[in-house]
């Protein structure tokens, strides 16, 4: 076993290089033009990587399923996932479109996307249509770079006042270093900590 190397204060433990920016999303990744080919895949390393334009990514092993349907039609759609998605999320993650059709499995459904060759999933709360833009072929993954060409929000969860999406009240589930969590409180918003106090 590699000795553990500590750090000049003596108050950390220095690690070799690994993956350990948690958490993240528990997304469900929908791929596939046409319904033959449809398949899901759990990814939790996807997220925004520009905002004008929109951008986003998802990294995949070239050995699953999905990969090579999303490079054939770069297109995928990440499909945000809640409390109640739980267990589907981590057998989609588990199990492989080779040997299962998962939306059937899973009693998922799949809805042809008018924006991207892929569908998005009907039970998903927040549901991000992407184009690939570039694939990025780094080592054990492939990062498929993509233009965010569309946000399909479940209305149940759209304040009505706001006409925002109510992230409590969807319950969104994050994966941290081997297990699933449910979003809890908020406690502040984008600015809170400048802003001035009402009298």
């Amino acid at each position: 076993m590699e000795k553990q190397r500590i750090s000049p204060s003596g108050e950390k433990t220095a690690w070799k290089p690994g993956t350990m920016i948690y958490p993240l999303p528990a997304a469900l990744i929908s791929c596939g033009a046409t319904p033959d080919e449809y398949n899901v895949l759990t990814a939790s390393w996807v997220g925004t990587i520009c905002s004008n334009p929109p951008m986003c990514y998802v990294s995949i092993r070239p050995e699953r399923h999905s990969h090579p349907i999303i490079e054939r039609n770069m297109a995928f759609v990440i499909n945000l996932t809640t409390e109640e998605l739980a267990r589907v999320t981590d057998w989609c993650g588990v199990r492989s479109g080779k040997d299962y059709d998962k939306f059937a499995e899973c009693g998922l459904t799949p809805v042809p996307s008018d924006k991207v060759a892929a569908p998005y999933i009907k039970e998903a709360p927040l549901s991000i249509e992407c184009n690939v833009r570039e694939v990025l072929h780094l080592g054990s993954h492939d990062m498929f770079i993509a233009d965010v060409e569309g946000v399909l929000a479940d209305n149940a969860y759209i304040d009505a006042e706001t006409g925002a999406f109510d992230m409590e009240k969807a319950g969104l589930l994050v994966y941290s270093h081997g297990h699933y969590y449910k979003t809890g409180e908020p406690i502040g918003k984008f600015g809170w900590s400048v802003e001035k106090k009402r009298k």
